[in-house]
C-alpha cells in the first residue's frame, strides 16, 4: 500500500498543470468540508434542542412510575410501604393521587388535574426550582398552579379575599334530587406558580395529598401512583422486575421516556429527517470528489501507462486513485469536524448565538454525534472513491 498511497499524495498535493483541474479538486475539498461542517453543526444543534425540551420534562418526570394496571387506584398500606423500603435500587419514591377536577374563580372556570403529593415529591422531582411563589404547606388547603392556569382565571398568589374553588364529582351512582349534592366542594388558596412547558402548565394543580384524599373521598392507604427515584448505581430492567414481584400484575411501569413517548418520537424522527437531509447534501458534494478523480485520471493517462510499463498493476493503479479520493475526504472531513468543534464548543461557552437577549441557542457535543460523521463520511466517500477509480480501468484499456 506504500506505493499507491505515495503516488496518491503526490497526485493530491503537487498541483498540475491543468489549473482546471486544480480548481476542481479545491471544490472537491471544500464541498467535503462543507458537507462535515454543516453535518455535525447541525446534529450538535438537534442534542442541544433534545437535552433542553427534556430538561422541562425531567423537573416533572420520575425515573420510575408505577400505576394501576385496571381501574384508577393502587392500595399501598403502611405495611406493603415498609416491605417496598427494603426494595434495593430506590433512592426516594412518593405517593401521588391524581383526578380530574373543575377550577372555579370569580365566574371562571377550567379543567385541570388535581395531583396530590405527599412531602417526599419534591426529593423525587425538581418541580420547586420552576416555581413562582412558595410550595404549599399542609398547615392549610393550598395549591400550587401552572402558569396557564393562572393565566385562564388570574387568581394570584396568597389573595385571602378570593379563594380559588376545586369541583370534583362525588364516586358512587344514582340520582340526587340537589345537583350540588353530586359534587364533592373545597376552597383553596394559591400559594406559587409553576411554569414547565406548555403542555403541564395548563395540566396539573398540587396539593397536599391529604387534602386530594378527602376531596376525592378515598382512604389514607389509596393511591394513584408511585413515583421513584432510582439510586445511581441502580440497574433499571432489575429494579423494575423487583417492582413487579412486589406489586404482581395489577400494576404497570413506565420508565420516563415512556411517560413523554410523543415527545421523544417527535424529537428522533426531526433528529433522523435532518439528518438523512444533510446527509443528501454531503452525497452531493461527494459528486465533485468522483468527478475531481476522474478528470485527474484523465490528465494522468501517459503517467498511468508510464507506471504500468514500469510494471504497476491494475490493481495497483486503481488503488492509487481511490486512496486518493479517501484522502481528499478524510482530510476535508476532518476539518469540517474540527472546524465545527470549535464552533459548537465556543457556542456552549460564549453564546454566540442568541434565540432571546437571555437565552443562547442549546448545543451539545456528543460522541455519538462524532461518530456519525465519522461513519457517514467514511461509507459515502469509501463509495464515492471507489466508483472513480473504477474509471482507471478504462484508462488502461484505451
Amino acid at each position: 500500500m506504500r506505493f499507491p498511497l505515495y503516488i496518491a499524495k503526490r497526485y493530491l498535493f503537487s498541483k498540475s498543470s491543468n489549473n482546471a483541474i486544480n480548481i476542481i479538486t479545491i471544490i472537491a475539498a471544500i464541498g467535503v468540508f462543507a458537507g462535515a461542517f454543516s453535518l455535525f453543526i447541525v446534529l450538535s444543534g438537534f442534542s442541544g434542542l433534545r437535552e433542553f425540551s427534556l430538561a422541562f420534562s425531567n423537573e416533572f418526570d420520575p425515573d420510575l412510575k408505577v400505576i394501576p394496571k385496571k381501574g384508577k387506584t393502587i392500595a399501598f398500606s403502611k405495611t406493603k410501604e415498609a416491605d417496598f423500603n427494603k426494595i434495593e435500587g430506590i433512592a426516594n419514591y412518593t405517593k401521588t393521587i391524581e383526578e380530574r377536577v373543575i377550577l372555579e374563580y370569580q365566574e371562571k372556570t377550567a379543567w385541570a388535574f388535581i395531583k396530590g403529593v405527599d412531602e417526599r415529591y419534591q426529593q423525587v422531582t425538581q418541580i420547586d426550582s420552576s416555581v413562582d411563589g412558595t410550595w404549599f404547606t399542609s398547615s392549610e388547603p393550598q395549591v400550587v398552579i401552572g402558569a396557564d392556569i393562572s393565566r385562564k382565571l388570574n387568581p394570584g398568589i396568597f389573595n385571602y379575599n378570593h379563594l380559588m374553588r376545586l369541583i370534583v364529582p362525588k364516586p358512587g351512582k344514582g340520582q340526587v334530587t340537589n345537583p350540588t349534592d353530586a359534587f364533592n366542594q373545597k376552597n383553596v388558596i394559591v400559594s406559587g406558580i409553576y411554569n414547565i412547558n406548555s403542555d403541564l402548565n395548563g395540566k396539573y394543580v398540587f396539593s397536599n395529598i391529604s387534602f386530594a384524599q378527602s376531596l376525592l373521598n378515598l382512604d389514607e392507604n389509596t393511591y394513584s401512583a408511585i413515583e421513584i427515584k432510582m439510586s445511581a448505581e441502580a440497574d433499571e430492567e432489575i429494579l423494575k422486575e423487583n417492582i413487579l414481584k412486589f406489586f404482581g400484575d395489577n400494576v404497570e411501569i413506565k420508565t420516563r421516556a415512556q411517560l413523554n413517548e410523543v415527545l421523544y418520537k417527535m424529537l428522533n424522527t426531526e433528529n433522523l429527517a435532518v439528518y438523512l437531509i444533510f446527509t443528501l447534501v454531503l452525497i452531493i458534494a461527494l459528486f465533485n470528489v468522483v468527478g475531481s478523480i476522474i478528470m485527474v485520471i484523465l490528465d494522468k493517462k501517459n503517467n498511468i501507462k508510464t507506471l504500468q510499463s514500469l510494471g504497476a498493476t491494475p490493481k495497483q493503479i486503481k488503488n492509487i486513485f481511490f486512496t486518493q479520493g479517501m484522502l481528499m475526504c478524510t482530510i476535508g472531513g476532518g476539518i469540517g469536524l474540527l472546524f465545527s468543534l470549535i464552533l459548537i464548543y465556543l457556542q456552549m461557552q460564549f453564546d454566540l448565538v442568541m434565540i432571546t437577549p437571555s437565552l443562547p441557542y442549546p448545543v451539545s457535543i456528543e460522541i455519538s454525534n462524532i461518530l456519525t460523521v465519522i461513519l457517514t463520511i467514511g461509507i459515502l466517500g469509501l463509495f464515492a472513491s471507489f466508483l472513480a477509480a473504477s474509471r482507471s480501468k478504462k484508462a488502461l484499456a484505451e
